[in-house]
């Protein structure tokens, strides 16, 4: 009897045993996908990475590391490719100081100057730095303190029988797309530059000036409508065979144009500039690229 009591109970503990056994391997797949080793690591990867890059955002947000300068390549002297390679100008050094005081990484972003709002409006540029005309577009974006006075004027060939702008009737002129000389003639407010540009043969419109300056060269135009500056740098750069007429289209100021409400990097940039003009950085370097000191209105 005892012999049998004891089977008994021998079976009771195997069977014990062997449903344990089967109860750990049931559950084992539902644990192992909620514990917290295997929570904490594929599951909360993304979290981490997702904090450190606001993290990040929130830093460039609060202190800027570059400075992105919208320009014309091909717009000398103020923003220009030179013989090496490099972007170089009046505008583009005087940005560089700017980011020198700054501490800013400069960045050169050559542009298609009909694209220039998009560039800014995205964020691909944080300001337009070349040249670039305030008249007219007070409104449309924040803008620094004029630092150039400019003009708009006329370079014709020396033996192209034009002495004034009154010559230019029945001729084919050039001028930049989107530029203000052509701002200047198409003014509806202007009826004498109306007046002038509706005597014209034609007037054909050009990317860019040194393209222009090509085709005046080779009699497909024969006078071109541009900024002073410019022209100045065309015509000694090109030799002696063309002459600004002496009576402007019109005048104007550069300044530098950053996206409208950007009050604090405009802020920041003027006072730089500022300084640089006191420390006669400013006049340096636009006798540097042949910009007349004249021209220079900081400050006045």
């Amino acid at each position: 009897m005892k012999k049998c009591i004891a089977l008994l109970c021998m079976l009771s503990m195997t069977a014990a045993l062997l449903t344990g056994c089967g109860s750990s391997e049931d559950t084992a797949p539902e644990q192992s996908g909620n514990t917290a080793a295997e929570a904490g690591g594929e599951e909360a990867a993304p979290v981490e990475e997702a904090a450190a890059v606001e993290t990040e955002a929130d830093g460039a947000e609060g202190e800027r590391t570059t400075f992105t300068v919208g320009f014309d390549a091909e717009f000398p002297p103020y923003g220009y490719k030179d013989d090496s390679g490099e972007y170089v100008g009046f505008d583009l050094d005087l940005a560089r100081a700017v980011c020198e005081k700054n501490g800013w990484e400069f960045v050169a972003q050559p542009i298609d100057w009909d694209a220039k709002d998009m560039e800014l409006s995205s964020g691909a540029i944080d300001c337009i730095w070349n040249g670039f005309t305030m008249n007219g577009r007070e409104d449309a974006y924040t803008w620094s303190v004029p630092y150039i006075d400019n003009s708009q004027v006329f370079v014709v060939p020396v033996e192209g029988g034009i002495a004034s702008k009154e010559d230019l009737a029945g001729k084919v002129v050039g001028v930049q797309k989107d530029s203000s000389a052509l701002a200047a003639l198409t003014d509806e407010e202007n009826q004498e530059n109306l007046d002038l540009s509706a005597s014209f043969a034609d007037l054909v419109e050009y990317a860019d000036y040194n393209t222009a300056f090509m085709d005046l060269e080779a009699g497909a135009i024969e006078a071109l409508a541009i900024d002073i500056g410019v022209a100045s740098y065309q015509i000694e750069s090109r030799g002696d065979g063309y002459v600004i007429l002496e009576e402007p289209l019109s005048t104007e100021q550069y300044g530098i144009g950053f996206l409208k409400g950007n009050d604090e990097l405009k802020d920041t940039v003027e006072s730089s500039l500022l300084e640089l003009h006191a420390e006669g950085v400013v006049e340096k370097t636009a006798a540097t690229y042949g910009i007349d000191s004249s021209m220079i209105c900081l400050g006045k």
